[in-house]
């Protein structure tokens, strides 16, 4: 399944993707802004072992994100389970050498489509470290709204932070129905 608008493409990861992958990924200012299970060092197998995992989804969730025909970054969803099966977590990066070009705000704008419409979700959040900007930005010209400010939950870089809460909700939904 590929999701594409205008010159971004997102797009199933291809085994070719995982040097340009693990390029990207290991760098420091990306590993700073999102959760620490993503490795850092990011290596070439770590690269495998991702796209290895991505490509067993079913239905995709996680997508590369191509921009004027390179791969640049990642973006996902991650369907919750149990009384939140009808909301997913949004999470992405985008490597530093195409930042402030749009494309994670496009990027979001497709994913959250796909999620709303396709995996037929009601809900699509995510946190963000209170110093990263430029992912609040993002999510703020996507659509999505500030919930609320977790304080000081969040422990990254030896440093305690608060966590920006975003969310989109389905806007067609009948209060009480699906």
């Amino acid at each position: 399944m590929e999701l594409i608008d205008n010159k971004l493409k997102l797009r199933p990861f291809k085994n070719s993707d995982s040097e340009k992958l693990a390029e990207l990924c290991n760098n420091k200012k990306i590993w700073d802004n999102v959760r620490d299970y993503l490795p850092f060092p990011y290596t070439v197998k770590n690269a495998q072992e991702f796209i290895k995992h991505c490509q067993g989804e079913n239905p995709q969730e996680t997508f590369a994100i191509e921009y004027k025909g390179e791969f640049v970054g990642s973006i996902g969803l991650v369907k919750q389970t149990d009384v939140y099966k009808l909301t997913a977590e949004i999470g992405y990066w985008i490597g530093e050498p195409y930042w402030s070009l749009g494309i994670a705000t496009n990027a979001v704008r497709l994913i959250t489509d796909y999620g709303l419409n396709q995996l037929e979700l009601v809900r699509i959040y995510t946190g963000v470290f209170d110093f990263n900007k430029a992912s609040q930005r993002v999510l703020e010209k996507a659509g999505f709204k500030l919930e609320c400010i977790f304080e000081k939950s969040v422990y990254k870089n030896d440093k305690i932070c608060d966590e920006y809460r975003y969310c989109l909700i389905k806007k067609s939904l009948v209060p009480g129905k699906i």
